[in-house]
């Protein structure tokens, strides 16, 4: 079956200015899998999204394309999950399956491999490249591309989880790692600002707390209890975006985990979390960004899962692909 266009809008590659890969790996979930569906979920549910947006303009006018899905990831996601089963259960405490371990970290070692190969591609080519994912153990690869084309760059991470554990489960990649792997394996990541935490253990708040003495990399973050105490008020919460984006420099990348949203927007994600930020404040924050002159060099939207059962349309792509089209309003 021929892959759709994004949007519906046929755009040749050579006119693209944005280039969206689809990275369908959900092996690491910890608490229930699904994002593997989300980019083509997200592709198709595009179809759905008129073109014309209030604040962000004529965003179709940067011309975005979507790279075709390659059906092996999810293949390698789907053998590998039953491995992750084993140590998800037991949390990575011994006595632990070796050699399940590795075979997910192998697996997620080649997809780390192909999404910094397609991003480093991307940016060659002097357009802005998209991660759709996905877990959100899969833009590590679109860091450290994004990381060596910038020379120097910070994170913005919007969520409801700080992602800064260490091996979670035992798994290198983890999608609950994603942040602190950025952190400690990426020299040209140079400070993190997280919007919308709502969940984190004790592990996690320290390694923020204490990242720029050790690191010399600060950690930022404004809380979901943070939004909570604005009431509402529109000025109020882009102060605290805006707050957050003081602390980064000057080229960032984004990474946008579906959770950071009010949980009737993503009911199906991996790992949801109640509370969070109205769809209204996302595209708000993504307007920040935008004001904030602030060189966008690269983005992701993960953790978006439809419906399992097919034959139910959730909201989660809807969602989704909202979200990702005022995304690429980011991109040059």
């Amino acid at each position: 079956m021929t892959q759709p266009d994004f949007l519906r809008l046929p755009t040749a590659r050579t006119d693209a200015g944005v280039v969206l890969v689809g990275v369908p790996f959900d092996a690491t979930t910890s608490y229930r899998p699904g994002t593997a569906s989300g980019p083509l979920a997200v592709l198709e549910a595009s179809a759905q999204v008129d073109l014309e947006d209030l604040r962000l303009g004529r965003i179709f006018d940067r011309g975005i394309v979507m790279e075709p899905i390659e059906g092996w990831i999810a293949e390698l996601s789907a053998a590998v999950r039953p491995d992750a089963e084993v140590l998800i259960e037991v949390e990575g405490e011994p006595p632990v399956d070796e050699d399940a371990r590795g075979r997910v970290n192998a697996a997620s070692e080649r997809v780390r491999e192909y999404v910094r190969e397609a991003v480093a591609g991307i940016l060659k080519e002097g357009k802005t490249p998209g991660l759709v994912g996905g877990e959100h153990s899969v833009p590590l690869g679109a860091i450290e591309a994004c990381a060596q084309h910038a020379g120097e760059m910070g994170i913005l991470q919007v969520d409801a989880h700080m992602d800064l554990r260490d091996a979670y489960c035992g798994l290198t990649h983890s999608h609950a790692s994603i942040m602190r792997n950025a952190l400690t394996m990426v020299p040209g990541v140079k400070a993190l600002a997280q919007i919308g935490i709502r969940d984190h253990c004790r592990e996690e708040f320290d390694f923020a707390r204490e990242s720029k003495a050790k690191l010399g990399k600060p950690v930022t973050t404004i809380f979901g209890e943070d939004i909570a105490d604005t009431g509402g008020d529109p000025v109020l919460f882009r102060n605290l975006v805006e707050r957050a984006l003081e602390t980064l420099p000057d080229t960032i990348y984004v990474t946008f985990d579906i959770d950071a949203l009010e949980v009737y927007l993503c009911p199906n994600t991996g790992t949801p979390v109640p509370g969070g930020m109205s769809f209204s404040q996302a595209a708000a924050l993504i307007k920040a960004v935008i004001d904030s002159g602030k060189k966008v060099v690269g983005f992701d939207l993960v953790e978006v899962a439809p419906d399992p059962d097919p034959s139910v349309r959730s909201i989660d792509a809807v969602v989704g692909a909202r979200v990702l089209y005022k995304m690429c309003a980011l991109g040059a």
